[in-house]
Order: C-alpha cells, then structure tokens, then sequence
C-alpha cells in the first residue's frame, strides 16, 4: 500500500507540473470553443446500448431493492453543473433517507477544498442518512446508473469529471471551473487515479488535464480501468469496516471521514 501511494502521489505530481508548464492552471475563464467532439456521442451511445442486456437488468434489481429497504422514490433528482456551467437534473438511485440534510455535505467539501486532504468519503465513516444496502451501492457507483439516461439526453458522457453542485462551483477558483470545459461523465480520469486518495487540487490538475487533453483512446482506457478501480473502492471499504469493527472492540473511538461522495 505504501508502494503504491507513492507511485500514485509521484504520478500526481508530473501530471500536475506538466499542467503548470502548460498553462492549463492560470486560464481566466471556461473555454468551450472547442465543442463535444463527435467521436465522444458515437462512443456513448455505442457503449450503452451494447451494454444494455447488463445495466437494464441490474438497475430493475436496484431499484427493488431500494423500495424494499426504505419508503420514498427510488430515484433521486438533484442538480448538478456541466458543461461550460450548464446546470441540468442529474439522476441517481436514491441511497439516503427523503429529506435528507444536504448541509452536512457542503460544510465538508469547504473544509476538503482548504484543507488539502484526501477525498475520503464521509458514509464510510458512517453515516446515519444513509439507507440499508446505500453505503455498498455508492461504493461500487451503482446509485450512478441512472445518469445513463442523463448520457443519452446529451447532458453527460460515460467519461469526463463528475458534475459539481451548484455552491461547489461558486466556490471555484478560476482554474477549478476549467474542468467543465467538457462534458461531465460517470467516470473519468479522477476515478480511475486514486480518487477518494487524492487532495481536491489533485482531482481538479486530473480533471483539467482530461478537459484539454480528451481522446477516443484516452476514453476507451478510463473505461477499460473503471472496474479494476471499482472493486479496488470496494476492497478498502470492506479493509476500514473491519478497522473500525476492531476499534469498536478495543473500546476505541472509531475513525472519521472528511468528505461525502459527490
């Protein structure tokens, strides 16, 4: 483990050089110039429907789950920033209780942006407005399912940075808000890089690097290294529960989290 957060921390640092000698880090404003290339729309639709005979049925599964477990919707609306600052409805399966208090998670993510410590994720120190079987649907991204249809819409692609809430973004630097020179996606550079390891500055050189940089090969490596990332998030949330399992029965004060899954 140690290894491998070096080599993590070392390739963070590169990457982030590399954006500094290129100037991606001192832009004023969000460039859109560019556009959505069209490659980017054929590789989603072409990957969704493909897939479809996997996620359809995984979804109607979720989704009655949810219902079983807790009263309310099984989907949860919420609006999030795309796109050159385009605001649109993001969907996702909902994994907290209705009403749930969002406050919570905009004071963490203040201190995440200052205090230059990792993304760790705040239900994984366990949290109370999380519903039965929420925490393992976060952590493998399948309360993210329903964002597919958001890809489909033209709102969001498969890869790209994940779409920031509204205060978030008001609370960006110049800088920061270049991550939404693309599309948001459901996975991307970040995730597939050391995610809930890496600072907010980490997450946002990640981020800005893939806005500038973008490419069908890029896209089809993010995609192909989603999983392996996936069941690595799983694996240390199954190695903290057992942390804090055993802190419990030394009579010790259980570690605490900083930051919630955005």
């Amino acid at each position: 483990m140690q290894v491998r957060s070096f080599v993590l921390e070392s390739n963070l640092k590169k990457l982030s050089v590399e954006i500094q000698k290129q100037g991606l880090a001192t832009f004023e404003n969000t460039s859109c110039d560019d556009g959505i290339p069209r490659w980017k729309r054929i590789l989603d639709v072409g990957c969704i429907v493909a897939s479809a005979p996997f996620w359809l049925p995984v979804g109607l599964f979720i989704a009655g789950i949810i219902k079983v477990c807790s009263p309310g919707p099984v989907f949860f609306r919420q609006e999030r920033v795309g796109y050159c600052g385009w605001r649109f409805g993001c969907l996702k399966f909902r994994t907290m209780v209705v009403n749930a208090d969002a406050v919570v998670h905009q004071g963490h993510l203040e201190r995440l942006m200052n205090s230059g410590r990792p993304m760790t994720k705040l239900d994984h120190g366990g949290d109370s407005r999380v519903i039965p079987c929420g925490l393992l649907l976060r952590t493998l991204g399948l309360d993210e399912l329903p964002q597919i249809l958001n890809v489909l819409r033209g709102e969001m692609s498969l890869v790209g940075p994940r779409p920031c809430m509204p205060y978030e973004y008001e609370m960006y630097l110049p800088r920061h808000r270049q991550r939404c020179a693309t599309l948001p996606g459901l996975t991307g550079l970040w995730q597939t890089s050391g995610k809930n390891r890496t600072t907010f500055e980490e997450m946002i050189d990640l981020d800005v690097h893939y806005a500038r940089h973008k490419s069908l090969l890029m896209d089809l490596k993010i995609i192909v290294m989603t999983l392996p990332a996936l069941m690595k998030q799983a694996s240390d949330m199954r190695q903290r529960h057992q942390v804090v399992q055993s802190s419990v029965g030394r009579g010790l004060k259980a570690p605490q989290a900083v930051d919630q899954k955005a």
